[in-house]
C-alpha cells in the first residue's frame, strides 16, 4: 500500500453526498479511534487535509453532530444517515474520510486496522 498523496473520491450508501479529497499519505494512513463516539461509530478514517476536502454534491443534505469541546464536526447524509467525514478535534487542518465511503475500496482490505486513542485525548484534560 502506497503512502504517496492521491484524491480520492466518497460517497454516503445512498449516493446524495459526494465528496473529493487529497489524502497527504495516501490509503496507508488509517485508522479507528475510541473515544466515546468513534468507538460507537466503528468506521476507519483515512487523513484528508480539511482545504483539500470538497463537497461536489450533496452539502445541504449533510447534518453535522458535534460535542464535548466542540472541535471535532462529524458529518452524516441526512438520508441514508453515513458518516461520511469529519474534521478532527486533534487537528483541525485535518479532516477524517470515512474508509468505507471511498470508491473502490473495501475496508476489511485494510485489517488489521490500528486503534488510536480518543479516550484519553489532551482536550479532554484538566489544565
Amino acid at each position: 500500500m502506497s503512502n504517496e498523496a492521491q484524491t480520492i473520491r466518497a460517497s454516503c450508501h445512498c449516493g446524495a453526498v459526494l465528496i473529493e479529497a487529497t489524502l497527504p499519505h495516501g490509503l496507508a494512513a488509517h485508522n479507528r479511534c475510541d473515544c466515546s463516539f468513534c468507538r460507537r461509530r466503528g468506521a476507519a478514517a483515512v487523513t484528508a487535509l480539511t482545504d483539500t476536502v470538497h463537497i461536489l454534491k450533496g452539502q445541504d443534505n449533510l447534518t453535522l453532530y458535534s460535542f464535548g469541546t466542540k472541535t471535532a464536526q462529524h458529518c452524516f447524509c441526512k438520508t441514508c444517515g453515513i458518516y461520511t467525514h469529519h474534521q478532527r478535534r486533534s487537528d483541525p487542518a485535518e479532516t477524517g474520510i470515512n474508509l468505507g465511503c471511498i470508491d473502490g475500496v473495501n475496508p476489511r482490505d485494510f485489517e488489521p486496522i490500528a486503534w488510536v486513542d480518543g479516550v484519553n485525548h489532551p482536550s479532554d484534560r484538566s489544565s
